[in-house]
């Protein structure tokens, strides 16, 4: 531990917390982000997700730590016994002074750069397209022949064959023998890729081999054996290593497999299955024509029921026909008869309804006397009355007063006269006589006595 040189080491005290928060900051500054190679030992996985190991070599050993935040992105279980590799920073636990390794990531020893590899030309492939489900064919439901691409020596192949005798054993194979293993495998097996598809002999093509490490499914990994996959015209399904295996050519071919035996499962039809499925259809074509049949018997039999001789169809007709004609005869009557009553029903309303001519006729002999008679007397009447009024318009009118020896008198205006204070000597007044006028002048007057 380095001092200030002003302060005196030898009696400087220290509490331990001090000290270890001093050492773990030595150690985070001398140490950076490093990758340290061991065998697992003492895996312990917390419930709270955090994971606790020690890495060891022959020699030596030290305690790790990968907290929950970074192991939840392994895709696979560290055990024990298993080589690793981490990237880690060497720090000290403060609370108990041990030291360790906090683990940022970790693989497995040796395959750092094949993951790696693996992993960049996966994104680069899937950013193509070359993984898109749109862009694969569907399999042949039933192949006229299946070609199969991988080693003769391979137990893969065994393991294929046996599923196909097994399942379909009419079924043609063509082998396209090519090393699935080994320098230079991946160009020979596109190479095989690309002749199956010139040569168009099969409907669906099956790639395979066993199970192994990385190292010896890396041929399957390649570029080129995934672009011929992609580019084949035939679709493939590939059936490459143990179900926990995953390739490159598993992502682009049109079906995976987790193994070669589901390939070939996967390629053929079962020939059990289809000879069930025929005799399911042999039965039901039995049942079904049986079905017709009787369904075509009985229509032959009801045909016959309405089938009879025409002499016996003659007479059926002619018995319609008496029977229809003594129902037209009886409704016939029936309609005269109730034409008949509603006749005889109408003339009675009728009857009852007509005028007596002779009656009206004396009715109205009798109502032009009562009119003649009524006339008269109402003449007589008027004329009575007429004179009577006559008498008393003649006691009334002016000029019988005039006959009597009257006069009127009228001032020149029209006024009649009928007081003397009405006129002053000197004005001139009109007399009218029962016969004639004259005009007079006042000379004189005099008032009533």
């Amino acid at each position: 531990m380095l001092f200030p040189p002003e302060i005196d080491s030898r009696s400087l005290v220290l509490s331990v917390s001090e000290v270890n928060r001093t050492a773990r900051e030595l150690l985070e500054q001398a140490f950076p982000l490093i990758w340290i190679g061991g065998e697992i030992s003492n895996f312990m996985q917390a419930s709270s997700g955090h994971c606790y190991f020690s890495l060891k070599d022959a020699n030596a050993q030290v305690r790790c730590v990968m907290f929950r935040n970074k192991s939840q992105y392994l895709d696979w279980k560290p055990t024990n016994g298993m080589q690793v590799e981490v990237r880690a920073l060497a720090t000290l636990y403060e609370a108990r002074g041990d030291f360790q390794l906090n683990v940022e990531t970790m693989r497995r020893a040796g395959l750092g750069a094949l993951y790696e590899a693996f992993e960049k030309l996966r994104q680069r492939l899937a950013q193509e397209g070359l993984f898109d489900p749109a862009r694969k064919k569907p399999l042949p439901f039933f192949p006229r022949q299946v070609g199969i691409i991988t080693s003769p020596s391979a137990a893969a192949l065994r393991d294929v064959l046996t599923t196909l005798r097994r399942r379909m054993p009419s079924l043609p194979i063509v082998l396209y023998p090519v090393p699935v293993q080994g320098e230079g495998a991946a160009a020979k097996i596109a190479e095989a890729i690309k002749t199956a598809g010139m040569r168009a002999e099969c409907d669906v093509l099956i790639l395979c081999r066993g199970g192994g490490s990385i190292e010896d499914l890396w041929e399957f990994n390649q570029e080129s054996v995934a672009r011929a996959i992609a580019a084949s015209p035939i679709p493939i399904v590939c059936g490459v290593g143990h179900e926990t295996d995953v390739t490159i050519a598993d992502f682009v071919a049109d079906q995976r497999a987790p193994t070669p035996t589901a390939a070939a499962e996967m390629v053929s039809p079962n020939r059990v299955d289809l000879q069930r499925r025929l005799l399911n259809i042999e039965a039901g074509l039995g049942n079904a024509l049986q079905r017709g049949l009787q369904q075509r018997m009985q229509h032959v039999d009801f045909l016959a029921r309405r089938l009879t001789h025409p002499g016996e169809r003659l007479k059926n007709q002619l018995a319609h026909l008496q029977h229809l004609q003594h129902r037209l005869s009886g409704a016939f009557q029936r309609r005269l008869h109730s034409e008949g009553w509603r006749t005889q029903r109408l003339a009675q309303q009728l009857s009852a309804r007509r005028p007596n001519l002779d009656q009206l006729l004396a009715q109205q002999d009798n109502l032009k006397h009562r009119i003649q008679h009524g006339l008269q007397r109402q003449m007589e009447n008027s004329a009575a009355t007429l004179q009577r009024l006559q008498g008393h318009l003649t006691h009334l009118n002016p000029q019988s007063v005039l006959e009597r020896g009257y006069s009127i008198t009228q001032t020149l205006q029209g006024e009649i006269v009928r007081d003397s204070t009405q006129v002053v000597p000197g004005d001139r007044l009109k007399i009218t006589f029962a016969k004639g006028r004259s005009e007079v002048q006042v000379t004189g007057k005099s008032e009533a006595g």
